[in-house]
Protein backbone atom coordinates (compact mmCIF):
# COMPACT_ATOMS: atom_id res chain seq x y z
CA UNK A 1 0.00 0.00 0.00
CA UNK A 2 1.03 3.63 -0.75
CA UNK A 3 0.94 5.80 1.90
CA UNK A 4 2.68 8.88 0.20
CA UNK A 5 -1.04 10.51 0.70
CA UNK A 6 -0.43 10.43 4.05
CA UNK A 7 3.42 11.38 5.00
CA UNK A 8 4.95 13.69 3.22
CA UNK A 9 8.55 15.34 3.94
CA UNK A 10 9.52 18.14 6.34
CA UNK A 11 10.07 20.42 3.46
CA UNK A 12 6.38 20.64 2.18
CA UNK A 13 5.11 21.89 5.24
CA UNK A 14 3.20 25.56 4.62
CA UNK A 15 2.05 28.08 6.60
CA UNK A 16 -1.77 28.85 6.89
CA UNK A 17 -1.85 32.58 6.62
CA UNK A 18 -5.63 34.17 6.35
CA UNK A 19 -4.83 37.28 6.10
CA UNK A 20 -7.11 40.43 5.39
CA UNK A 21 -5.85 40.08 1.68
CA UNK A 22 -6.70 36.30 2.05
CA UNK A 23 -10.42 36.58 3.38
CA UNK A 24 -10.13 39.98 0.22
CA UNK A 25 -10.00 37.56 -2.37
CA UNK A 26 -11.59 35.13 -1.45
CA UNK A 27 -14.80 37.32 -1.17
CA UNK A 28 -14.07 39.25 -4.69
CA UNK A 29 -14.03 35.88 -6.46
CA UNK A 30 -17.18 34.44 -4.82
CA UNK A 31 -19.08 37.84 -5.31
CA UNK A 32 -18.29 37.87 -9.17
CA UNK A 33 -18.21 34.11 -9.61
CA UNK A 34 -15.06 33.76 -10.81
CA UNK A 35 -13.36 30.31 -10.57
CA UNK A 36 -9.55 30.46 -9.47
CA UNK A 37 -7.22 27.49 -10.09
CA UNK A 38 -5.49 28.12 -6.84
CA UNK A 39 -8.47 26.33 -5.29
CA UNK A 40 -9.75 23.77 -8.14
CA UNK A 41 -6.44 22.14 -7.70
CA UNK A 42 -5.85 22.81 -4.07
CA UNK A 43 -2.47 24.58 -4.96
CA UNK A 44 -0.14 24.62 -1.65
CA UNK A 45 0.93 28.18 -2.43
CA UNK A 46 -2.43 30.23 -2.32
CA UNK A 47 -2.09 31.14 1.54
CA UNK A 48 1.24 32.90 0.51
CA UNK A 49 -0.24 33.97 -2.76
CA UNK A 50 -3.49 35.56 -1.50
CA UNK A 51 -2.34 36.66 1.63
CA UNK A 52 0.88 37.97 1.16
CA UNK A 53 1.03 38.69 -2.49
CA UNK A 54 -2.58 39.57 -3.00
CA UNK A 55 -2.04 37.65 -6.63
CA UNK A 56 -4.24 34.95 -7.91
CA UNK A 57 -4.20 32.71 -11.10
CA UNK A 58 -7.87 33.08 -12.77
CA UNK A 59 -9.94 29.98 -14.32
CA UNK A 60 -11.94 30.77 -17.21
CA UNK A 61 -14.53 28.84 -19.13
CA UNK A 62 -15.77 27.02 -16.05
CA UNK A 63 -14.79 24.57 -13.68
CA UNK A 64 -15.97 21.68 -15.29
CA UNK A 65 -12.37 20.33 -17.81
CA UNK A 66 -13.69 17.65 -20.42
CA UNK A 67 -10.24 15.75 -19.45
CA UNK A 68 -9.28 13.67 -16.36
CA UNK A 69 -6.15 13.79 -16.04
CA UNK A 70 -4.73 11.58 -13.42
CA UNK A 71 -3.03 14.14 -11.12
CA UNK A 72 -5.11 16.75 -11.65
CA UNK A 73 -7.89 17.87 -9.14
CA UNK A 74 -10.19 19.22 -11.32
CA UNK A 75 -13.67 18.50 -11.34
CA UNK A 76 -14.73 16.46 -14.58
CA UNK A 77 -17.50 16.04 -16.10
CA UNK A 78 -20.24 17.98 -19.07
CA UNK A 79 -19.68 21.63 -19.32
CA UNK A 80 -22.14 24.23 -19.08
CA UNK A 81 -21.98 26.87 -22.23
CA UNK A 82 -19.33 29.47 -21.77
CA UNK A 83 -20.53 32.64 -19.79
CA UNK A 84 -19.59 35.55 -22.10
CA UNK A 85 -19.66 37.66 -19.17
CA UNK A 86 -17.05 35.52 -17.14
CA UNK A 87 -14.23 37.37 -19.60
CA UNK A 88 -15.26 41.04 -17.98
CA UNK A 89 -15.59 39.78 -14.94
CA UNK A 90 -11.99 38.58 -14.57
CA UNK A 91 -10.79 41.95 -16.11
CA UNK A 92 -12.75 43.87 -13.49
CA UNK A 93 -11.32 41.62 -10.55
CA UNK A 94 -7.71 42.29 -11.88
CA UNK A 95 -8.37 45.88 -11.66
CA UNK A 96 -9.96 45.72 -8.24
CA UNK A 97 -6.99 44.06 -6.89
CA UNK A 98 -4.50 46.28 -9.18
CA UNK A 99 -2.29 43.37 -10.11
CA UNK A 100 0.66 44.09 -12.50
CA UNK A 101 0.76 39.98 -13.98
CA UNK A 102 -2.69 38.32 -14.43
CA UNK A 103 -2.62 35.01 -15.01
CA UNK A 104 -5.50 33.39 -16.69
CA UNK A 105 -5.50 29.47 -17.47
CA UNK A 106 -8.48 27.32 -18.29
CA UNK A 107 -10.04 24.15 -18.16
CA UNK A 108 -9.62 21.86 -21.27
CA UNK A 109 -13.51 22.46 -23.84
CA UNK A 110 -12.97 19.94 -26.06
CA UNK A 111 -16.52 20.02 -26.68
CA UNK A 112 -16.14 23.17 -28.72
CA UNK A 113 -15.27 24.06 -31.90
CA UNK A 114 -12.70 26.40 -30.99
CA UNK A 115 -11.69 24.49 -27.85
CA UNK A 116 -12.24 27.76 -25.70
CA UNK A 117 -10.41 30.11 -27.95
CA UNK A 118 -12.16 32.92 -28.17
CA UNK A 119 -13.23 33.29 -23.99
CA UNK A 120 -9.77 32.98 -23.75
CA UNK A 121 -8.69 36.11 -26.44
CA UNK A 122 -11.87 37.91 -24.68
CA UNK A 123 -10.53 37.87 -21.57
CA UNK A 124 -7.04 39.16 -22.24
CA UNK A 125 -8.85 42.28 -24.28
CA UNK A 126 -11.13 42.62 -21.49
CA UNK A 127 -8.63 42.91 -19.25
CA UNK A 128 -6.27 45.49 -21.80
CA UNK A 129 -9.70 47.71 -21.24
CA UNK A 130 -10.07 47.33 -17.82
CA UNK A 131 -6.49 47.39 -16.52
CA UNK A 132 -3.88 48.74 -19.28
CA UNK A 133 -0.87 48.72 -17.27
CA UNK A 134 -1.22 44.85 -16.63
CA UNK A 135 0.59 42.51 -18.07
CA UNK A 136 -0.96 39.14 -18.76
CA UNK A 137 -0.20 35.38 -18.87
CA UNK A 138 -1.82 33.08 -20.07
CA UNK A 139 -1.54 29.18 -19.23
CA UNK A 140 -3.81 27.49 -22.05
CA UNK A 141 -4.83 23.90 -23.14
CA UNK A 142 -3.63 22.46 -26.30
CA UNK A 143 -6.96 23.10 -28.21
CA UNK A 144 -6.52 19.45 -29.49
CA UNK A 145 -3.97 21.07 -31.75
CA UNK A 146 -5.67 23.21 -34.04
CA UNK A 147 -3.48 26.14 -35.13
CA UNK A 148 -6.30 28.24 -36.15
CA UNK A 149 -7.69 28.28 -32.22
CA UNK A 150 -4.21 28.95 -31.10
CA UNK A 151 -3.99 32.02 -33.60
CA UNK A 152 -7.01 33.80 -31.72
CA UNK A 153 -5.46 33.15 -28.67
CA UNK A 154 -2.24 34.66 -29.98
CA UNK A 155 -3.94 37.83 -31.53
CA UNK A 156 -4.97 39.20 -28.32
CA UNK A 157 -1.17 39.50 -27.53
CA UNK A 158 -0.70 37.91 -24.12
CA UNK A 159 2.72 38.83 -23.05
CA UNK A 160 3.23 35.17 -21.71
CA UNK A 161 1.90 31.92 -23.64
CA UNK A 162 2.07 29.21 -21.87
CA UNK A 163 1.42 25.78 -21.61
CA UNK A 164 2.47 22.90 -19.72
CA UNK A 165 4.12 19.92 -20.85
CA UNK A 166 3.43 18.03 -17.50
CA UNK A 167 5.71 14.75 -17.37
CA UNK A 168 8.34 13.34 -19.55
CA UNK A 169 7.70 11.31 -22.43
CA UNK A 170 7.79 8.06 -20.91
CA UNK A 171 5.06 9.12 -18.47
CA UNK A 172 2.59 10.99 -20.52
CA UNK A 173 0.29 9.39 -21.74
CA UNK A 174 -0.84 7.49 -18.49
CA UNK A 175 -0.50 11.02 -16.46
CA UNK A 176 -2.07 13.52 -19.09
CA UNK A 177 -6.11 12.21 -20.58
CA UNK A 178 -6.21 12.41 -24.36
CA UNK A 179 -3.18 14.49 -24.12
CA UNK A 180 0.29 14.20 -26.27
CA UNK A 181 3.56 14.61 -25.63
CA UNK A 182 4.53 15.74 -28.85
CA UNK A 183 1.10 17.41 -29.83
CA UNK A 184 1.95 19.52 -26.89
CA UNK A 185 5.50 20.56 -27.88
CA UNK A 186 3.76 21.12 -31.02
CA UNK A 187 1.76 23.80 -29.96
CA UNK A 188 4.76 25.81 -28.51
CA UNK A 189 6.68 25.66 -31.53
CA UNK A 190 3.52 26.64 -33.36
CA UNK A 191 2.72 29.68 -30.98
CA UNK A 192 6.62 30.45 -31.76
CA UNK A 193 6.14 30.48 -35.70
CA UNK A 194 2.58 32.32 -35.43
CA UNK A 195 4.11 35.02 -33.03
CA UNK A 196 8.06 35.13 -33.17
CA UNK A 197 9.04 37.17 -30.08
CA UNK A 198 5.91 36.10 -27.54
CA UNK A 199 7.97 34.49 -24.65
CA UNK A 200 6.93 31.07 -24.06
CA UNK A 201 6.42 29.21 -20.76
CA UNK A 202 5.99 25.90 -19.72
CA UNK A 203 6.18 23.44 -16.55
CA UNK A 204 6.77 19.82 -15.61
CA UNK A 205 5.69 17.78 -12.25
CA UNK A 206 8.53 15.68 -10.98
CA UNK A 207 7.56 12.85 -8.28
CA UNK A 208 5.92 10.63 -11.00
CA UNK A 209 9.04 8.01 -11.42
CA UNK A 210 10.87 10.32 -13.78
CA UNK A 211 14.16 9.81 -13.81
CA UNK A 212 16.47 13.35 -13.72
CA UNK A 213 17.84 12.11 -17.29
CA UNK A 214 14.27 12.31 -18.59
CA UNK A 215 14.03 15.62 -17.26
CA UNK A 216 17.10 16.96 -18.87
CA UNK A 217 15.60 15.50 -22.06
CA UNK A 218 12.00 17.03 -21.31
CA UNK A 219 14.25 20.57 -21.57
CA UNK A 220 15.68 20.10 -24.16
CA UNK A 221 12.99 19.36 -25.89
CA UNK A 222 11.10 22.54 -24.15
CA UNK A 223 14.04 24.92 -25.74
CA UNK A 224 13.93 23.08 -28.92
CA UNK A 225 10.47 24.92 -29.45
CA UNK A 226 11.10 28.27 -27.81
CA UNK A 227 10.27 28.11 -24.49
CA UNK A 228 12.58 29.88 -22.40
CA UNK A 229 10.52 30.58 -18.64
CA UNK A 230 10.33 26.97 -16.71
CA UNK A 231 8.84 26.14 -13.95
CA UNK A 232 9.42 22.69 -11.90
CA UNK A 233 7.62 21.33 -9.14
CA UNK A 234 7.06 18.58 -6.84
CA UNK A 235 3.15 16.59 -7.81
CA UNK A 236 1.44 16.00 -4.62
CA UNK A 237 -1.53 13.18 -4.73
CA UNK A 238 -4.78 15.82 -4.28
CA UNK A 239 -6.87 12.85 -3.42
CA UNK A 240 -6.72 8.88 -3.59
CA UNK A 241 -8.41 8.30 -6.11
CA UNK A 242 -5.30 10.23 -8.42
CA UNK A 243 -1.56 9.07 -9.13
CA UNK A 244 0.11 8.13 -6.43
CA UNK A 245 3.81 9.77 -5.43
CA UNK A 246 6.47 7.80 -6.28
CA UNK A 247 9.30 9.73 -5.00
CA UNK A 248 9.64 12.85 -3.42
CA UNK A 249 12.50 15.19 -4.90
CA UNK A 250 14.43 17.19 -2.11
CA UNK A 251 15.44 21.07 -2.06
CA UNK A 252 18.80 20.36 -3.35
CA UNK A 253 17.74 18.12 -5.98
CA UNK A 254 15.30 21.18 -7.49
CA UNK A 255 18.08 23.39 -7.07
CA UNK A 256 20.39 21.41 -8.78
CA UNK A 257 17.29 20.80 -11.86
CA UNK A 258 17.22 24.54 -11.50
CA UNK A 259 21.26 25.18 -12.19
CA UNK A 260 20.98 23.37 -15.41
CA UNK A 261 18.10 24.88 -16.73
CA UNK A 262 19.97 28.16 -16.75
CA UNK A 263 23.33 26.35 -17.98
CA UNK A 264 20.86 25.04 -20.31
CA UNK A 265 19.83 28.47 -21.64
CA UNK A 266 16.24 29.27 -20.16
CA UNK A 267 16.36 32.59 -19.55
CA UNK A 268 14.33 31.75 -16.18
CA UNK A 269 13.50 28.56 -14.14
CA UNK A 270 11.75 28.60 -10.68
CA UNK A 271 12.41 25.27 -9.06
CA UNK A 272 11.26 23.92 -6.06
CA UNK A 273 8.86 21.26 -4.01
CA UNK A 274 5.94 24.06 -3.99
CA UNK A 275 6.67 25.60 -7.15
CA UNK A 276 3.62 25.59 -9.30
CA UNK A 277 2.88 26.83 -12.89
CA UNK A 278 1.86 30.57 -12.07
CA UNK A 279 4.22 30.64 -8.68
CA UNK A 280 6.19 34.05 -8.99
CA UNK A 281 4.82 34.25 -12.74
CA UNK A 282 5.69 38.35 -12.52
CA UNK A 283 9.33 37.52 -12.01
CA UNK A 284 9.55 35.29 -14.84
CA UNK A 285 8.65 37.61 -17.27
CA UNK A 286 10.58 40.44 -15.53
CA UNK A 287 13.73 38.00 -16.18
CA UNK A 288 12.53 37.45 -19.76
CA UNK A 289 12.41 41.02 -20.49
CA UNK A 290 15.93 41.14 -18.92
CA UNK A 291 17.25 38.46 -20.62
CA UNK A 292 15.48 39.69 -24.35
CA UNK A 293 17.35 43.17 -24.00
CA UNK A 294 20.61 42.03 -23.42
Amino acid sequence: MNDSFERKPDWLKIQLNTTENFRYLKRLMREERLTTVCEEARCPNIHECWGKHKTATFMVLGEICTRRCRFCAVKTGVPLAPDWGEPQRVAESVAKMGLAHAVITMVNRDDLADGGASVVAETVRAIRGAAPGCAVELLTGDFQGDREALGLVLESEPEVMGHNLETVRRLSRQVRSRSDYDRSLGLLAAARDIAPGQALKSSLMLGLGETEDEVLVAMDDLLGQGVTILNLGQYLQPTRRHLPVQRYWTPGEFARLRERALEKGFSFCDAGPLVRSSYHAGAGYLEYLRNAKT
